[in-house]
């Protein structure tokens, strides 16, 4: 939030945002009233975190925000930014029950039109809010230039809102360049990763966080769970980056706790009162879709996993690789899950079912990468597919596998995987003549991240399914700042009139450090 928007202090806001709504002062100044006497002019209702933009189809998108008290979300559309050809649309009546978060989608726009709306909130007496407007794309109907970026992981390791560098400044160089979607590729938060006023680096330097009471302890309540949402959204950066780019979020687990999986436990080190993993997981998953631009009605399964379809040249495959995962040390049985029965056919099906040009998969977690599971002592506990065997696939890569395969099968071209999770970022080819399972058709993954968090890796690789590390930029240290140089977003562009696809890896000032052009093959 910004005293502009409402006339509160950017630290109160971060003392209060996490424990409830956020309580807008009150007008003193006096007018008249029926009886011709001086009076209170009414409070107005506050957009205390901005807006943001969700989900966009070719008639229009979701719009969220958050009130400081009940008051009903009233968004307007407009092909200009005069507004003189508005259209209104009226959401819910946003409440404490919710956090004071909502949502409406908006629809009935044209097809590949930018889009200027503005969100304001009208309070039970009457009284308005202070407008916060913004920018988006509908998806478009006809082949049309398209640029997606993709990334994860914000606030994680200690490092949070520096002040001393301007903030999260990778979310305005992302928004400089113009993109129609950004793809949340998860952490969108870290609820187990407390801050500190300032963290001593090994160099001597000093890196200073803004901090609030929600995260300078490890995420176990509601409440603190909605803080974490809160906290990130009191940067300016990601504040003007929501107003004006369309998301597509996921989740990992850090927006739990640190490899979370269904039926596990918290260490007894890390400080958690709750240990319960499942109890953690439902109260951060009501917090993440109060807070984030989502309607989980549409997922497939009322939580995540959904198809974005946007043109004729892109649809985007949204995987959930946490809900329904398999226990972390049980990555070496026979039979393994990370999507689940349900959801792998889903895939399936809907990859085959596509007609758009370029399939997209969004997942979470990276294929190929050997990621341990440090949080526990079995040698065999692993986060994603790959469990370190680089013979057949076992354990969880065989449900990848069965995805690669139904893709050759049926002759499903034009499949590209973006991926974060690792914390730096490179490019992987994967190709049977390296494998040791050869039913699929070679393909590219991208990795990219951390958007603010620590810099990690390089990952091992583990051979089952063939991967190559083409490019890899990472820290040559663990846990680097964000001083050092080793934050990344990736960037895709469609070209409308060939329908090339082109990969660009970047770092936080928008340097394009490796850069990987697709032809469309035949569909």
């Amino acid at each position: 939030m910004t005293p502009s928007h409402s006339g509160v202090s950017r630290r109160a806001v971060l003392r209060a945002s996490a424990v409830g709504l956020v309580a807008a002062p009150v007008s003193v100044a006096c007018s008249s009233n029926s009886a011709g006497g001086p009076g209170l002019v009414r409070s107005r209702p506050v957009l205390t975190h901005g807006v943001a933009v969700g989900d966009p189809r070719t008639d229009g998108a979701l719009i969220w925000a958050r009130a400081d008290r009940p008051a009903t979300l009233i968004v307007e559309t407009a092909a200009t930014e005069s507004f003189t050809d508005a259209r209104r649309f009226t959401g819910p009546l946003l409440t404490p029950e919710y956090d004071g978060t909502g949502r409406v989608r908006v629809n009935g726009l044209p097809a590949g039109a930018q889009v200027h709306y503005r969100v304001t909130l009208l309070g039970e007496d009457g009284a308005s809010s202070e407008p916060i407007g913004g920018v988006f794309r509908t998806a478009p109907a006809t082949a049309a230039d398209i640029t997606l970026q993709w990334s994860g992981d914000v606030a994680g390791q200690g490092f949070g809102i520096n002040p001393d560098v301007g903030g999260m400044r990778i979310f305005s160089t992302m928004a400089a360049r113009d993109p129609h979607l950004f793809l949340h590729s998860g952490d969108s938060i870290y609820a187990d990763g407390p801050l500190k006023e300032s963290v001593d680096l090994p160099d001597g330097r000093i890196w200073r966080n803004e901090v609030s009471e929600a995260k300078s302890v490890v995420a176990q309540t509601l409440d603190q769970f909605r803080g974490n949402y809160a906290y990130n959204l009191t940067d300016e950066n990601y504040l003007r980056f929501n107003r004006s780019v369309a998301q597509v979020v996921q989740w990992d687990d850090h927006e739990t706790v640190n490899n979370w999986y269904s039926g596990g436990m918290v260490a007894e080190s890390k400080g958690y009162t709750e240990r319960r993993m499942d109890t953690l997981a439902t109260r951060s998953w009501r917090a993440f879709h109060e807070w984030m631009p989502l309607e989980p009605s549409e997922a497939v399964d009322g939580r995540l996993h959904r198809a974005i379809a946007y043109g004729p040249l892109l649809d985007v495959f949204v995987l959930d690789m946490r809900t329904n995962k398999d226990a972390n040390n049980a990555n070496d049985a026979p039979d393994g899950r990370v999507l689940g029965p349900a959801q792998t056919a889903w895939l399936i099906d809907g990859l085959r079912a596509s007609r758009a040009t370029w399939k997209i998969i969004a997942n979470s977690m990276p294929l190929g990468l050997v990621v341990p599971d440090g949080e526990q002592k079995h040698t065999s506990a692993y986060e994603g597919p790959a469990n370190g065997d680089p013979g057949a696939p076992s354990g969880r890569e065989n449900e990848i596998a069965r995805v690669l395969s139904s893709i050759k099968a049926n002759r499903i071209a034009n499949v590209v995987w973006l991926t974060a999770d690792v914390h730096y970022t490179a490019a992987h080819h994967y190709s049977p003549e390296r494998a040791a399972f050869t039913d699929f058709d070679e393909f590219w993954e991208f990795v990219s991240g951390p958007l603010n968090a620590g810099g990690f890796g390089p990952n091992d690789l583990d051979a089952t399914f063939g991967p190559e590390a083409v490019f890899v930029h990472a820290p040559p240290v663990k846990n680097s700042s964000p001083l050092d140089g080793f934050q990344h977003f990736g960037e895709v562009r469609i070209d409308g009139a060939s329908g090339e696809l082109t990969v660009d890896l970047c770092d936080a000032s928008g340097s394009v450090l490796f850069s990987k052009r697709l032809a469309p093959a035949p569909t």
